[in-house]
């Protein structure tokens, strides 16, 4: 097997420059990088990463924490969180933390143990332990689709949400990415309102989850601008499961003024509430109109087709590896929240005519970085497309 004394050797320059040209750890000039390189080529050689990670005490790895994994939303996370850790010669180590707050501080630390150079991790609804062992290894973290930067409101039931601030000056102490949540929420809602329906039910997704809280904190939203009353009686959680929104789903259906419009809060949830809604003969859009949070590659196939805010998966996947990169290189700069946009896919699930439109949008860019708490913007000033 060649060994790096050998490029060096046919390329005719020290082994030191071999390592500055494979590692990126100073500037070779053009025509003697590209000698290492042909070198290299020529002569097959392949770069001991286990040594190399004890020169330099970084593995080039990045540890992934994600539940759902089989969920296509968090498939595409993973695609793009996969795309862009290779983009960047990094290797990928995969964890199922089971959105269980024991079993994730379990997967996170044998990440940790694996020394990988950072992690992305999709919290779980009680991240406490979490975030206390990731702030006292100092371990360098990316929040994923789920946010804990301070208390969110909106939960029923009560407040949900944990702290990410340094406790010593309030600043927060991690990097998150995800999308907008409340807008897009409040856009589904204004548009079944804007459709005549008065009595508009929500399937929530599992409480203490920060997509959960905002969600429906959009959904009040949405009823407020269009001068609906908010009831208590029609919002139901799935627990961001389809066998939970199928249950949910048939407890909505049963009171004695039932919605006549559904929003679901996620992809999974929103195949729950048609089998729910199949098993009691109902048909959408005739006896129930129906709009989803979360597009998903079949919705265009469904009849009728699927009303859906679409998320930008793989941009959030790959913008969350960017992120962490930034981190690795800048480990003093201040910590911060990148937010997507995400787009308003008009089928007819919702009530509405065949537009003739098909196929998803296409992945959108990261938005202005704000934090959970910030408002969006009304539900009236949307238009048809892009949404934050």
């Amino acid at each position: 097997m060649p060994t790096m004394a050998d490029v060096a050797r046919s390329a005719g320059v020290s082994v030191a420059t071999v390592s500055h040209v494979l590692n990126g750890t100073r500037p070779v000039l053009p025509h003697t990088r590209q000698a290492v390189l042909d070198a290299v080529d020529e002569l097959g050689y392949t770069p001991n990463t286990l040594a190399r990670s004890l020169v330099t005490s970084r593995t080039r790895s990045i540890g992934l924490a994600v539940s759902a994994i089989s969920n296509p939303y968090f498939t595409e996370i993973l695609q793009g969180v996969e795309a862009g850790a290779l983009e960047h010669g990094y290797s990928l180590l995969i964890a199922d933390p089971h959105d269980d707050p024991d079993h994730e501080c379990k997967v996170v630390q044998l990440l940790h143990e694996r020394r990988v150079d950072g992690m992305i991790v999709a919290p779980s609804a009680d991240p406490r332990e979490l975030v206390s062992y990731l702030g006292r290894h100092r371990v360098p973290t990316v929040f994923l689709d789920r946010v804990i930067d301070g208390v969110i409101e909106g939960a029923v039931g009560g407040v949900v949400g944990g702290a990410v601030e340094d406790p010593a000056d309030g600043r927060q102490r991690f990097d998150q990415v995800c999308a907008e949540n409340t807008g897009p929420m409040a856009r589904l809602v204004a548009h079944l309102a804007e459709l005549g329906h008065r009595r508009i039910g929500l399937v929530a997704g599992l409480p203490g989850l920060s997509t959960t809280a905002e969600r429906i904190t959009g959904y009040r939203q949405g009823l407020t601008a269009a001068r609906l009353s908010y009831d208590d009686d029609l919002v139901v959680h799935g627990d961001s499961a389809s066998a939970g929104a199928e249950r949910a789903t048939a407890t909505l259906l049963s009171r004695s003024a039932p919605p006549t419009a559904l929003v679901t809060a996620n992809n999974a949830m929103t195949i729950g509430t048609l089998r729910a809604l199949r098993d009691r003969g109902l048909s959408v859009p005739d006896d129930l109109a129906l709009c989803c949070f979360d597009d998903f590659a079949w919705a265009d196939l469904f009849s009728p087709r699927l009303t859906a805010i679409a998320q930008p998966s793989r941009e959030i996947g790959a913008q969350a590896v960017r992120v962490l990169l930034e981190r690795l290189a800048a480990p003093d700069r201040p910590a911060r929240t990148v937010r997507l946009d995400c787009a308003f896919v008009h089928r007819t699930s919702c009530g509405c005519p065949d537009s003739g439109e098909r196929g998803r949008p296409p992945q959108s860019s990261p938005s202005s970085q704000s934090s959970p708490s910030s408002q969006p913007s009304q539900p009236s000033q949307f238009e048809k497309g892009n949404v934050s």
